[in-house]
């Protein structure tokens, strides 16, 4: 899931585009922090899960047969909160240093900027991770950053997974909890329990209660590591606390205990009076067995990693039991009597699941909405139905436009709506200035392909505004003390023209499907408007200038040109760029240039922009992204970048004592090749091109008692690889499974585990070159450039559909009331939907319909099948607490 952090109080929150980037379904969420008494702001997030195991593009589960709804949920979610009213500190320096972490169950996956001195934080970060993993909480932490101990950590919101639907779409209060460490807990235990009858040489009967603590599941990482747990076994009862303890497991999450404790439960008098193994009713209701996990610390006090407590009454009917137990706090774990003195948030959350079946069952219902382009007329098609009937048109904006890019269907219908558009549009100053559905395609699509035009464009000017302390405040009211107005318009002046020069010398860099629409939009303005010679670019300028380079410039971390939210003065300065660059790039599209701002200020300063370069630049920018002679073809010779960061691998050469170890490098992706350096930003220190790569997989974690995990299976040496979290690790192995499966020579199976002393740890074969012991798990070739999982994308579809049947119902009324009366389409009833011709329309509802209902078949098979197979107290289904 993600997070998108913010400002200071009542500062609003501006609206940034829902669409996710290349390689990243996921959580966005906005953020501002926790309020004693009450917190106004927004965040939204989205993010997918699958069932465990299930890679990305797999196309079943474990267990189901081919024919069987695979196991893929796909979980959307979204939260919005702000910080206000911290607890001080008790002294003369009051403020903090806040930060905040989103954390799926212990495990952090990602980490705001750190506002300083202040009470009330407002983070203004958004996040997108697909999730790799069940889990069981969502959690928000609020840090105060210590720089010379550990953070110390104020409060947390914690939701569980199974709450997040009721709150979806909902602004809810959440008091700030108190951090207990006898409440962080995760994981699970399997235990088994069995009541055996045992006779003594004077011939009375003793019941032995057998413990089996055979494994856990799921531990946290301690200190970014694996732990070293083991575990105390008790017999509880008002008199007695009998206490055993397995052996430490070290460097794992998932130890193997397989160890049997054995404890007397009661002893008759007589054998006579021996109980069929049932042990007596006053004891039994008594008694209960007590697993406690802890990580095992040596020097310092061992950590509490959670507890279980099994009443032996579960034996009353069965002298055998054997489950699964999720592992929960301590009794007396996060209670405190001033709850409310940590403060609040509110969150905004947005959350969806989907399921997504094989690929053999969306056929249909792709095709329908694949055609959409050739409907005629494009109101009468599926794909502009789906627009018109769903609550809120975003959210089929995005997965309709990803399905439409990946099959190149997207440029005919983009401009088959864009027509339609026009054809309500009576001012040429008014083109393209609605939020329709072409417009909301047109800027979806933008975000998509768009991402690494952007980071060659603005990335380098933009780093440097943000590291740099220049004040750009031109502003009298708003000036700080000390600053100069003249020196500050400077440095504006100096930003800008940068800022422009590198957008209006872009254009060989702008992608093809972008030029494809923006020639096609021109085409459609000049024939619209023949009397206005300049709508022809401002219907390319309200796009590329207003809802691209401008919204980009304004929140660089939306767009990720910048990790973080930017501090107060370079939000200013962004602002005050982004409005120049808007207002430069409208003038090319005028006959007089002229300033439209009411501030005196910025009209002083728009007059050092009003010289005839910047007019003349503007037009020869638009004409050459929106020409088909001067446009780029897709094969760029430039590498496309597509991801970085840093992670540690383990040495691929020995050291001087002969031990290989993990350091810490910088990763950079492109679609050429792989390579990692000691810093960013210096020289590789190894390289693997793509075309080089054989196979991607996770590498189990036994290899090398180290979590998050994934190997480079490449022509020279296989790349061992330790991601932060396992949201990272899963985006890793994601986008270098995309890249590669073009490859030739790619493998069809893998070792899980790592060669080490002479032979696999998985196979125990002892030759190095011996083939893999298991499949690959990467699917079929995929378009890198378009990062598409279409199954999922038509999954979403046909949710929107089901959960807007009874508006799709009245728009089929609506087409009958107008085929049978021939009445007018704008009478009161019929102006909610765009109806040309209800004939044409009228059958594709039927078709869609029909479509549904076939999918809604094994969507209930799946459903009843998935709720039915996992039997409570399975490793799937856990038991939560004590049972009885």
């Amino acid at each position: 899931m993600g997070v998108c952090w913010g400002e200071a109080p009542r500062r609003p929150t501006a609206r940034r585009g829902s669409g996710l980037p290349l390689g990243a379904s996921g959580v966005r969420t906005c953020t501002r922090g926790p309020d004693r008494r009450g917190a106004r702001g927004a965040a939204w997030s989205a993010a997918w899960t699958r069932e465990p195991g299930a890679r990305p593009g797999a196309r079943g589960v474990s267990g189901l047969p081919p024919t069987q709804a695979c196991g893929r949920p796909r979980t959307t979610g979204a939260a919005r909160d702000e910080a206000k009213n911290l607890l001080p500190y008790l002294g003369p320096n009051k403020m903090r240093d806040c930060f905040c972490t989103i954390n799926l169950d212990q495990e952090e996956v990602y980490r705001t900027q750190v506002v300083e001195k202040s009470l009330s934080p407002y983070f203004s970060e958004e996040f997108y991770f697909e999730i790799p993993r069940t889990f069981q909480y969502l959690s928000f932490y609020v840090y105060d950053k210590n720089v010379l101990q550990r953070d110390l950590r104020i409060g947390k919101v914690a939701i569980k997974k199974e709450d997040l639907c009721s709150h979806s779409g909902k602004e809810t209060w959440f008091s700030l909890q108190p951090i207990d460490s006898n409440s962080e807990v995760q994981g699970k235990v399997h235990l088994e329990l069995r009541l055996n009858e045992l006779i003594t040489e004077n011939g009375t009967v003793c019941q032995q209660l057998v413990v089996h603590i055979k494994a856990c599941h799921g531990l946290p990482l301690i200190n970014g590591q694996s732990c070293d747990p083991y575990a105390t076994v008790s017999l509880v009862g008002p008199s007695r606390n009998d206490q055993k303890k397995t052996k430490v497991k070290k460097k794992t999450s998932n130890p193997q205990f397989n160890e049997v404790f054995y404890f007397e439960v009661t002893r008759s008098s007589s054998y006579s009076r021996k109980s069929q193994f049932q042990v007596e009713e006053e004891d039994i209701e008594k008694l209960e067995i007590r697993i406690d996990l802890w990580n095992n610390e040596n020097l310092v006090q061992d950590v509490f990693l959670g507890e279980i407590k099994v009443p032996v009454n579960v034996l009353r009917s069965d002298s055998f039991h054997q489950a699964w137990y999720l592992l929960q706090p301590r009794d007396n774990g996060n209670k405190s009597s001033k709850t409310d003195d940590l403060g609040s948030l509110l969150l905004t959350l947005c959350y969806t699941e989907d399921c997504v079946l094989p690929s053999e069952y969306y056929g249909p219902l792709k095709t329908l909405l694949l055609k959409s382009p050739d409907v005629q007329p494009v109101s009468a098609s599926a794909a502009y139905i789906l627009g018109e009937i769903c609550q809120d048109q975003k959210d089929a904006v995005l997965p309709l436009v990803r399905l439409l890019l990946h099959h190149n269907k997207l440029v005919p219908f983009i401009t088959a709506v864009a027509e339609l558009d026009l054809k309500d549009t009576p001012d040429a100053n008014a083109i393209f200035r609605g939020n329709s559905l072409a417009t909301q395609c047109l800027t979806e699509m933008m975000k998509i392909v768009g991402g690494h035009y952007l980071k060659v464009t603005l990335k380098p000017v933009l780093d440097e505004i943000c590291e740099s302390s220049k004040s750009c405040e031109i502003d009298p009211v708003k000036l700080k003390e000390g600053d100069n107005v003249e020196n500050n318009k400077e440095n504006l002046y100096y930003y800008v023209d940068k800022v422009f020069n590198t957008i209006v010398g872009s254009s060989v860099s702008c992608p093809t499907v972008m030029c494809d629409i923006f020639y096609s939009l021109r085409q459609m303005a000049a024939k619209k408007f023949p009397n206005h010679p300049h709508v022809q670019y401002s219907a390319v300028s309200s796009f590329v200038f207003l809802r691209f380079f401008a919204v980009a410039i304004l929140s660089p971390h939306a767009f990720h040109l910048r990790p973080h939210y930017p501090d107060t003065q370079t939000v200013r300065t962004l602002t005050l760029i982004s409005k120049t660059i808007q207002i430069i790039g409208n003038w090319g599209c005028q006959s007089r240039k002229k300033s439209r701002f009411k501030k005196s200020v910025m009209c002083e300063f728009l007059k050092m922009f009003q010289e005839e370069r910047y007019f003349t630049d503007v037009k020869k920018f638009l004409d050459e992204i929106s020409s088909t002679e001067t446009k780029e073809s897709s094969g760029t010779s430039e590498p496309v970048h597509l991801k970085e960061g840093e992670m540690y691998k383990r040495a691929q050469g020995r050291t001087r004592i002969g031990k290989k170890n993990f350091k810490k490098r910088w990763f950079c992706l492109t679609s050429r090749e792989l390579t990692y350096h000691r810093q960013q930003g210096k020289d590789a220190i190894y390289t693997i091109p793509v075309k080089n790569i054989l196979a991607v997989e996770k590498l189990e974690e036994g290899s090398f008692n180290k979590k998050n995990m994934f190997q480079v299976i490449h022509t020279e040496k296989t790349l061992y690889i330790q991601a932060n979290n396992c949201v990272e690790a899963n985006e890793w192995i994601d986008v270098l499974c995309r890249v590669s499966r073009c490859n030739h020579n790619r493998l069809s199976s893998f070792h899980p585990s790592a060669y080490l002393n002479g032979n696999w740890l998985c196979c125990q074969e002892t030759s190095e070159s011996t083939p893999g012991c298991k499949p690959c798990t990467a699917g079929i070739p995929a378009d890198i450039q378009i990062d598409i999982d279409e199954d999922r994308e038509t999954e979403r579809i046909y949710s929107i559909f089901t959960l807007s049947l009874l508006k799709l119902q009245k728009m089929e009324e609506t087409c009958g009331s107008i085929a049978v009366y021939q009445g007018p389409q704008k009478e009161p009833g019929y102006s909610k939907f765009t109806i040309e011709d209800s004939v044409a329309t009228f059958k594709t509802i039927q078709q869609i319909k029909s479509t549904i209902e076939k999918l809604d078949e094994p969507h209930e098979k799946y459903r009843k099948k998935r709720s039915s197979s996992a039997k409570y107290g399975s490793k799937e289904n856990p038991i939560v607490g004590k049972i009885s």
